[in-house]
């Protein structure tokens, strides 16, 4: 094995869906895509703690910008969910949601990702050769990690519409045997309840996985110094807009959880 950094364009474009994996734990293959949410998770954490450290009563430019994303988040959602109790209840979910699959989303376009990594023999076409295994890929482009963050928001969702109206009121708006209309449109409520975990991972997936694929076609068919630019602009704006819409949805799906049936 040998430790690389490599350019696409030397070893020809290499498109795949499937995450590589770099190591195994346990027996449990840890793949690039797991090492990218580990590293945002160490950010994360990292500057939870640098702002921890440095609160005061006169707050500096780092303080006044988390204390005015805060407070304008927690507003939005408690106009949204007419409760600043619920607020309080669902804010910790929504902006975690938020600010994660944020930071995962810019990780995925800091030069070296897909780019340092490992040599690895592999067999291809009954022939062994060596592929280069980046220990970095962008994590949205890993199904696995889209579908994960979609049961933890439907999860969360459901669970909101049990604890808030009770378990047999909020079953009862998906079972409902006071007449035949009743019963259909509870069928389908059912089945588009069941349809969010689709649309919740694979709308992720799709426009990570797009973006990163366009800017490997761009880099690898044009100078990879400058036309990329504007496009990695624009997939940082586009991980922006995917992470507000995985989190505003999930707040209004839970504001629609725990509606009283009617």
């Amino acid at each position: 094995m040998l430790f690389a950094q490599t350019a696409h364009a030397a070893e020809g474009l290499s498109i795949h869906l499937a995450p590589d994996s770099v190591a195994t734990l346990f027996g449990i293959p840890v793949t690039n895509t797991l090492l990218t949410v580990w590293l945002t998770m160490a950010i994360l954490l990292l500057v939870a703690l640098v702002v921890n450290t440095r609160l005061s009563l006169v707050p500096g430019k780092l303080q006044n910008v988390v204390e005015l994303l805060i407070v304008s988040v927690f507003d939005y959602m408690s106009e949204v969910l007419e409760s600043t109790s619920l607020a309080r209840r669902f804010f910790p979910l929504v902006m975690t949601i938020f600010i994660f699959i944020l930071l995962m989303n810019w990780v995925g376009l800091l030069p070296g990702v897909d780019s340092i990594g490992i040599y690895k023999d592999v067999e291809s076409h009954e022939e062994v050769v060596s592929k280069l295994v980046p220990f970095f890929h962008p994590p949205a482009t890993d199904l696995n990690i889209t579908i994960a963050f979609a049961l933890v928001a439907f999860f969360a969702i459901e669970l909101a519409g049990v604890t808030i109206l009770g378990f047999f009121k909020y079953v009862g708006k998906f079972i409902n045997f006071r007449s035949p209309l009743a019963f259909v449109i509870g069928i389908i409520e059912l089945l588009s309840e069941m349809a969010r975990l689709i649309s919740f991972s694979f709308r992720l997936f799709g426009n990570i996985f797009a973006g990163k694929t366009l800017l490997l076609v761009v880099m690898f068919l044009a100078t990879p110094y400058v036309l990329p630019v504007p496009l990695i602009a624009y997939e940082l704006f586009v991980g922006f807009i995917q992470a507000f819409i995985f989190a505003i949805l999930t707040l209004f799906f839970i504001k629609l959880a725990i509606e009283e049936p009617h």
